[in-house]
């Protein structure tokens, strides 16, 4: 018996829970279940997490974890449970099957049948984000080798055990060379060791209407966490409905599995809510703890249900659907037809399927780190760039000078062209004279002069060499 924590959530959450677990225990799941609260009660309480330090214990404690919905309140510096969740239990890969159900719901890509492996802790989603100046705030986008390995790995062996064809990664490194670029890299780097797989690489835009359009050219799609956080939803809404959907958030101890939609508070109470996406869910997390053959047996029920047109009104539609059920009649029906498979949608066999097992990720060993220069980033109002190139140089040192400004990425000094918009968030980068070492010092001089000539320096970001290739961007324009 595999001892699993549940929360039942807010809006329609208790009820698609209750549907959830009445269906998988008929089916034979042994499990045991610790309920814990989580949500907007717990959030409403004081509580800016949205969870009590006694529930992570029970979370931590069991390692499994089936959540519905919750309604995180808006203001008032709540947290999303669901990011907070993710990066403190280390669920670095978020994975989302997306299959359509035609002729029995509604789509207009019959064949479709990907995976999105979506980078769960990072990226953008690190939420690290300053007011800069009066005009700009920025946020820090956080791409980590470590972060790749992890996510590019678990989507090659997720292929290899579940018979996919074909992995495809999409960045945006023609823009973001070093963060996206780094991504590609590693993703060029583990596919080497599954020859038997192919993969491809598509810049994300295309990509993204590739997959809107064609989304039967995709088998298993890996990103990073933003872009895939927006595809998974567009996958799972083309196969015909996003309620239909569920996830499964995995760690290298811990894993989470939810329904990919909201709580829909409107909508509590009312035995209309599809529990679908919450039972794939629990499927995944069946298969996760070894139970596949319960897993197999509630998979084949429900596409049996489904396509016996027993549908709840999010996805009934005259003339297909033959019965519009509540909640609980179609976790009833669900049951009813345990140890069916369907005639006509695809029956899944989950005989090979366990938890995937990878390796710890190991850290290699480091590059030759050489600091090379310092961007330094200046709240100033003017508009001129050659005016502020005047102040600037007054930050130069005997080995460090002033050889670029730029404003929003553009460069603007040297040669500058007078139609480029400027806001009052300047990055003026320091390089060293011909003869001349950058050294931290330095840095402290220029910082140094910045408040001797009352020049407002909101950060610096130093400009470094790994093993003599330069690992920051240029201008744009330069």
């Amino acid at each position: 018996m595999t001892k699993i924590t549940v929360a039942k959530g807010d809006g329609i959450g208790p009820e698609i829970m209750d549907a959830t677990l009445e269906i998988i225990l008929a089916a034979g799941a042994d499990i045991e279940i610790d309920e814990i609260e989580v949500g907007e009660k717990v959030y409403l309480a004081g509580n800016t997490a949205g969870i009590a330090k006694e529930a992570w214990d029970v979370i931590r404690r069991n390692k499994v974890f089936l959540k519905a919905p919750i309604t995180t309140p808006q203001g008032g510096g709540y947290k999303s449970l669901n990011v907070t969740t993710r990066k403190f239990l280390g669920l670095y890969s978020n994975v989302r099957p997306c299959m359509s159900l035609h002729p029995f719901v509604k789509t207009k890509h019959p064949i479709m049948d990907l995976v999105i492996v979506r980078e769960n802790e990072e990226d953008l989603y690190a939420g690290i984000e300053h007011q800069q100046t009066d005009e700009v705030v920025q946020c820090l986008k956080l791409i980590s080798r470590p972060g790749c390995e992890k996510i590019v790995r678990y989507a090659f062996e997720y292929a290899k055990q579940y018979g996919r064809k074909k992995v495809t990664c999409f960045t945006k490194d023609n823009i973001m060379k070093q963060t996206d670029g780094l991504f590609h890299k590693v993703f060029d780097e583990i596919a080497k060791e599954y020859p038997e797989i192919d993969n491809e690489h598509w810049i994300v835009d295309i990509g993204a209407a590739k997959l809107a359009d064609t989304p039967e050219a995709f088998d298993v799609i890996v990103m990073p966490n933003l872009y895939g956080d927006i595809l998974s939803d567009v996958a799972a809404q083309i196969t015909g409905s996003v309620g239909l959907a569920g996830s499964a958030n995995i760690g290298e101890e811990c894993a989470m599995f939810e329904a990919i939609h909201g709580s829909a508070p409107k909508r509590a109470g009312q035995n209309s809510a599809n529990p679908s996406g919450l039972l794939q869910g629990a499927v995944m997390m069946l298969t996760h703890i070894g139970q596949t053959d319960v897993a197999e047996k509630i998979q084949n029920a429900w596409l049996k249900t489904i396509e016996d047109g027993i549908h709840t009104n999010d996805i009934f539609k005259e003339g297909t659907s033959k019965q519009k059920v509540g909640t609980k009649e179609f976790a009833k029906a669900v049951i009813a037809n345990l140890g069916q498979k369907p005639s006509l949608l695809k029956p899944v066999s989950y005989d090979n399927s366990t938890a995937l097992n990878l390796p710890k990720y190991k850290r290699k060993p480091a590059a030759k780190k050489e600091l090379v220069g310092v961007d330094v980033f200046v709240h100033w109002p003017g508009s001129n760039p050659d005016e502020l190139a005047k102040i600037i140089q007054q930050l130069d040192t005997d080995n460090v000078t002033l050889s670029m400004i730029t404003n929003r990425g553009i460069k603007v000094y040297p040669e500058g062209f007078k139609e480029t918009f400027c806001t009052d968030h300047w990055r003026c980068r320091f390089k060293p004279t011909e003869n001349g070492v950058v050294t931290k010092k330095n840095i402290i001089e220029i910082l140094t002069n910045a408040h001797v000539h009352t020049i407002d320096i909101i950060k610096t970001e130093n400009l470094y060499t790994f093993d003599g290739v330069a690992t920051y961007s240029l201008g744009q324009g330069q």
